[in-house]
């Protein structure tokens, strides 16, 4: 057997060993989960599915997440995440080749005349110095017996994919942020509008009631009050007018933009929740929710790093090779005695390293641990969010049909407040208390339809919708 065919069925033995692995394959933790949300009814389809500009079919929302898809900050640092991600993947997947390395050096010595060197260069080349040209090519490779590399490249793969899944789940919140800013700022618009009619109706109160102090029939403080009441509808505009501009603010800066106006094509009152919000099984959560597969991508990661760990405190098998070419003359490089060549093999186990490998190895699995009650977490957050967005749109329907019925009597009681002064048989208070009661009941309104639509927007959310 030549020398050669050693080394060969060495390798070839020590690659066999590569089967072995470090650590357990990564299982997804069993999970406690409710059969279906609430008393929301299980189904095979859900919201969570449906592509944000089906979702949102208004197309001033639809062009406003648009822009801040394409222009977010938090959203294009997300994306440069997975850029990094991908290069250290491209990095675990190159540990397992040989690495190769070339080498050129020319080096010029002058030993000592009175030296034995400097001596035996005088008498045997007669010379004075020594030159050395060396081209060679290294190669070395650490063969993975025990599965180490294969565990680091699985981590840094599970860790790309945990910052891809990041990613949407910055998007979906994206999605989520500007809608409700949406429709906040259309809440705004609309009670600015109320606030701008009651100013109105206001004053014609103050007139009726300045005419009512002419006829002696009132005294000055019941002008006084009404005009209070009047100041009070017409304080609410400029508050009203400074809310909707930082709220339109805040959109443009999701949207990367400087502050300025946002464009709107829809009022409140025409903007209608979804009529059926299908929320799917609660199981289908782990798979729609980026947030929750994440977590679940840093578990694997972590699940990994404990085998690469775990692979450190096992004996490494390395191969090197070093060959080229070799001469006193650089023009003799080129001749066949001027080749060389190593080929060597090497085992290391460590021994004694100031229990730094058992002290990553500990920590390893504490960071393990510690992203299962992570992933955990991230599943039972999920549930309560769907559950809780589930009760708002339920509640939130009933308060707005409570709301609408107090609006309209307040407003008949406005009416009636004015019909019954004029006749002398109501008071100047019982005006302005009706005229108060009906400016409350119109904001109160318009607050809770927004609260729906945000209700309907965080179940979408919720449910993994808003990357599609």
């Amino acid at each position: 057997m030549t020398q050669y065919s050693k080394y060969l069925i060495a390798i070839l033995t020590a690659a066999s060993f590569a089967a072995c692995k470090v650590g357990k394959d990564f299982q997804r933790p069993e999970t406690p989960l409710p059969a279906q949300f609430g008393n929301a009814a299980a189904g095979d389809s859900t919201i969570g599915a449906a592509p944000w500009k089906q979702f949102f079919p208004d197309p001033a929302l639809q062009e406003l997440i648009g822009n801040a898809l394409n222009s977010n900050f938090d959203l294009q640092l997300a994306l440069k995440r997975i850029e990094a991600a991908s290069s250290y993947v491209k990095q675990a997947k190159a540990a397992l080749l040989p690495s190769i390395n070339a080498n050129a050096a020319a080096n010029t010595s002058f030993p000592s005349k009175n030296s034995l060197n400097g001596l035996s260069l005088n008498n045997f080349l007669q010379t004075d110095h020594i030159e050395d040209y060396t081209l060679s090519l290294g190669v070395s490779w650490e063969i993975d017996i025990w599965g180490k590399i294969r565990r680091q490249k699985e981590a840094a793969l599970a860790q790309y994919l945990q910052t891809y899944e990041a990613a949407r789940a910055v998007q979906t919140g994206i999605v989520a942020q500007v809608a409700n800013s949406y429709f906040n700022l259309l809440m705004l618009d609309a009670q600015l509008d109320i606030a701008k009619r009651n100013a109105t109706l206001s004053d014609t109160i103050v007139q009726m009631i300045r005419m009512q102090k002419t006829a002696g029939e009132v005294t000055e403080l019941a002008v006084q009050q009404a005009v209070a009441q009047q100041q009070q509808a017409e304080q609410l505009i400029p508050q009203l007018e400074q809310a909707a501009a930082i709220q339109a603010n805040a959109i443009r800066i999701l949207m990367g933009q400087l502050p300025g106006d946002v464009s709107r094509s829809a009022t409140l009152d025409r903007y209608q929740v979804w009529d059926s919000l299908q929320t799917g099984v609660p199981a289908e959560v782990i798979a729609n929710r980026p947030d929750v597969k994440a977590s679940e991508m840093g578990l694997k990661a972590a699940n990994a790093n404990v085998g690469a760990a775990q692979g450190a405190m096992y004996p490494s098998l390395s191969l090197t090779a070093n060959g080229g070419l070799n001469a006193y003359e650089i023009g003799k490089w080129f001749q066949g005695h001027s080749l060389f060549g190593t080929l060597a093999g090497n085992i290391a186990q460590p021994v004694f390293n100031q229990r730094r490998l058992r002290t990553q190895l500990e920590v390893a699995q504490n960071e393990r641990d510690q992203a299962a009650i992570r992933f955990k977490q991230s599943v039972t957050v999920a549930v309560r969010e769907v559950t809780d967005a589930l009760v708002q749109l339920e509640k939130l329907q009933e308060q707005q049909t409570i709301a609408g019925s107090r609006l309209t009597t307040t407003r008949q009681a406005v009416n009636n407040a004015r019909l019954l002064f004029r006749s002398g048989l109501a008071n100047y208070l019982e005006v302005i208390n009706a005229q108060g009661s009906s400016l409350q009941a119109e904001l109160t309104q318009a607050d809770i339809k927004r609260q729906r639509l945000t209700a309907m927007v965080d179940l979408y959310r919720s449910l993994g919708g808003g990357y599609q």
